[in-house]
């Protein structure tokens, strides 16, 4: 359907006469009467009445008026979806439990103007191609595990260096440790159903797994963070990582134990990525906040001292932390990749 024509329809049943519409849509007449005539024809009803005094709809116009109407909303609604300025930036935080959807969720609250559009995708792969064709504007990922290189066009700027802890039940051998070292896990079963092969994260606990001697079970089917818990909880044998910026409701009477781990801290390395050309002004908005947001103090007392943990590369100390060597790689390479 011509929206040219539905708009000149509009215009001229809101002025009750052909003259007024063209005055309002500065067309002449002439063309207004071309254009009404051409959506009558193509709908096979009369919508007018013409008159000496002006145009009076008829009953199908005054029926064929309110779609009409919500046809050109839809059509503005289109358009403003992709106007500069005027769509929502739409960020890949993975899942909606993750660290990195805590930091979108507190931008938002610190800038509540910037209309936000929340994606969940699952891999790095899927993500950069999605960067690429610009259904995405940004993506949290960690990068650049072995053989992957970020295409040209594509800016790396890291954000937060997640510490991990150990999440046991009441009855294993960790349960009444203040803190524990990665070495001491040599051995120990830590079950990740949800390390999907070929992703980023089981590429990091695979190499965690290596440094340290773990023994990460990815045994499933993957039922879900509760269904973890419940297990982790009843076992005195099992245990997982998680990080206390999880954000989770901790089911109550399984009396879970969140442990710190430290000497080193195993730290799971989040990256921004986004297109270099990208003039989404949201996204030069959210990439200043995370820049003024990139070192925390973490309260260290389980871990003997206090602990810098680096968001973007802050100095640590109380015995460092640990990542695998292609995310660190990834921290020295932000301002080649930077745009």
């Amino acid at each position: 359907m011509d929206l040219n024509a539905v708009r000149t329809f509009v215009a001229a049943a809101d002025a009750g006469q052909f003259q007024q519409a063209a005055v309002d849509l500065s067309l002449t007449q002439q063309a207004v009467s071309k254009r009404v005539a051409a959506l009558e024809a193509a709908l096979g009803v009369p919508l007018f009445v013409r008159t000496a005094r002006g145009a009076r709809l008829t009953i199908d116009g005054q029926a064929f008026l309110p779609h009409a109407r919500a046809l050109l909303q839809a059509e503005e609604r289109a358009a403003a979806s992709v106007r500069p300025g005027r769509r929502a930036l739409r960020v890949d935080v993975i899942g909606r439990r993750v660290a990195p959807a805590g930091l979108l969720r507190e931008f938002h609250r610190r800038h509540p103007e910037t209309d936000l559009d929340v994606v969940t995708l699952f891999d790095a792969e899927e993500a950069v191609a999605a960067l690429l064709d610009g259904t995405i504007d940004a993506t949290f990922r960690a990068v650049s595990k072995p053989g992957t290189v970020l295409p040209d066009g594509v800016g790396c700027l890291p954000v937060l260096d997640e510490p991990l802890q150990l999440v046991v039940g009441p009855g294993h051998r960790f349960a009444r440790a203040r803190a524990v070292r990665p070495d001491q896990l040599d051995g120990c079963r830590i079950w990740m159903p949800g390390n999907a092969p070929g992703t980023e994260w089981e590429v990091y606990y695979d190499d965690l797994s290596a440094e340290f001697g773990l023994v990460i079970d990815k045994v499933g089917p993957d039922f879900g963070v509760e269904v973890l818990l419940d297990t982790v909880a009843e076992s005195s044998t099992l245990g997982t990582f998680m990080s206390e910026r999880t954000p989770l409701v901790w089911p109550g009477g399984h009396d879970l134990r969140r442990i710190p781990l430290h000497r080193p801290m195993p730290v799971y390395p989040h990256c921004l990525l986004w297109r270099t050309d990208n003039p989404h002004p949201g996204l030069g908005a959210f990439r200043r906040y995370l820049e003024g947001a990139r070192s925390v103090l973490v309260d260290g007392g389980a871990v003997d001292g206090a602990a810098e943990v680096a968001i973007g590369g802050a100095e640590v100390v109380d015995g460092g932390t640990w990542a695998p060597s292609w995310a660190r790689r990834a921290g020295r390479d932000r301002d080649r990749t930077e745009g």
